[in-house]
């Protein structure tokens, strides 16, 4: 019988190390890595105090090229204003490791939004979600299911002429809102390198 336990005890050691990996890794259609980081005031927000909601989560770099383009177009502004708060929420991500709080409370106050911009400097968030670029976009169900992650849209380059750019952030929160699947679960993030610390 000690064997046995000694055995059982032995293949559970081997075992959850791989269970504890997956659990702290973003995968779209599998919960999403729990978190809690402090904001540019200093109030904490978690993941888990927006169950019930979905929610957006946007890397971002105020010093970006990409990032700059898209708040001089107020892509992400007018995107999560089209929605009611009490159903989306928006959280910007900084992982960048010379961040300070002080300089998103005045990127914030220059650009006019909202919402909070979450301060990730020793970039373990943003591991944990595999951001790769800024901007790179995360769409949450209200169960803490990850359902999109990727581009804001299809026109990495702030080119398209003839047509609107495909919003992705915006199909997959209002298939979400209307009990739809997301139309693209995945997509190719594009815009700088997340500038982790090294």
């Amino acid at each position: 019988m000690k064997n046995l336990f000694s055995a059982v005890a032995l293949s559970l050691s081997l075992v959850s190390p791989v269970v504890a990996f997956a659990a702290d890794t973003a995968e779209v259609g599998k919960p999403a890595p729990a978190f809690t980081l402090k904001d540019e005031s200093g109030k904490e927000h978690s993941l888990a105090q927006y169950k019930g909601k979905i929610v957006v989560l946007e890397w971002t770099n105020p010093d970006c090229p990409f990032v700059k383009r898209h708040y001089t177009a107020n892509t992400m502004q007018k995107t999560f204003g089209g929605y009611d708060a009490k159903k989306v929420v928006w959280l910007a991500v900084d992982s960048t490791n010379t961040n300070a709080p002080e300089k998103s409370a005045a990127w914030k106050k220059e650009k006019g939004f909202a919402y909070p911009v979450l301060q990730d400097p020793s970039g373990q968030v943003g591991k944990q979600y595999a951001a790769k670029t800024t901007p790179h976009m995360y769409v949450i169900d209200a169960q803490g299911v990850l359902r999109y992650e990727g581009a804001i849209d299809d026109d990495p380059r702030g080119n398209k002429k003839d047509a609107a750019p495909t919003n992705y952030v915006k199909g997959a929160v209002d298939a979400l809102l209307s009990g739809k699947p997301v139309p693209s679960a995945t997509t190719e993030a594009y815009g700088c390198s997340v500038k982790y610390k090294s």
